[in-house]
């Protein structure tokens, strides 16, 4: 069972589930939950940072552009370092919290669909999964792993993506009457002669 299975699945839960899994179990099924969860706690730590990255992503695709189109050259390079120190500093303060708060939730949530889901001989074979040291390399390896998908996935999809994303952009942008992106621009009639003059 993934952590995401276990979030999807937790959303699911209301608080009155969560009262009768919390009148139902028994202590020592409690105690294997927590043990679960404590397991768990570097996966809701990723969950964490991956929020955080998220919040700010549409900040920081931005940032290439405003820099180039409305900050002078002569200042890019200082802005963009201040613009970076802000981004950290805003991780840095956001990701603890994000952190914290999942750590507090993950009991209510995650710990209650455990609890109602699976039977005490099947979290402890949860937790055997968990502790297996395979299963621990294997987990450290998932940032690895999904790197080098991530790359020949862009490589191997860019071909197709492309022109879409493109169309996309000039569809929205005559949509809200903004000029297209200068990229997709195509050249004026005397611009493409005097180009093609050339070769």
């Amino acid at each position: 069972m993934t952590l995401i299975r276990l979030i999807t699945a937790a959303t699911l839960v209301t608080s009155c589930t969560w009262g009768l899994a919390q009148g139902t179990a028994s202590p020592a099924k409690k105690e294997l939950v927590q043990k679960v969860l404590a397991l768990q706690q570097p996966s809701f730590d990723a969950l964490a940072r991956g929020l955080a990255e998220q919040s700010i992503a549409p900040l920081v695709q931005q940032l290439g552009a405003v820099l180039q189109n409305r900050v002078p050259p002569e200042q890019r390079e200082a802005t963009a370092r201040d613009v970076q120190a802000e981004i950290k500093k805003y991780g840095d303060e956001v990701v603890p919290l994000l952190r914290d708060r999942a750590a507090k939730l993950a009991p209510t949530s995650v710990g209650a669909v455990l609890e109602e889901k699976l039977s005490e001989d099947e979290l402890k074979q949860l937790i055997t999964m968990l502790e297996a040291p395979i299963y621990r390399k294997y987990q450290s390896m998932g940032g690895e792993m999904q790197k080098a998908l991530m790359e020949k996935l862009v490589a191997d999809t860019r071909p197709a993506v492309e022109p879409k994303l493109k169309a996309l952009q000039e569809a929205v942008s005559k949509r809200l009457g903004l000029e297209p992106p200068a990229s997709s621009k195509k050249p004026t009639a005397p611009a493409a002669k005097a180009s093609a003059a050339k070769k």
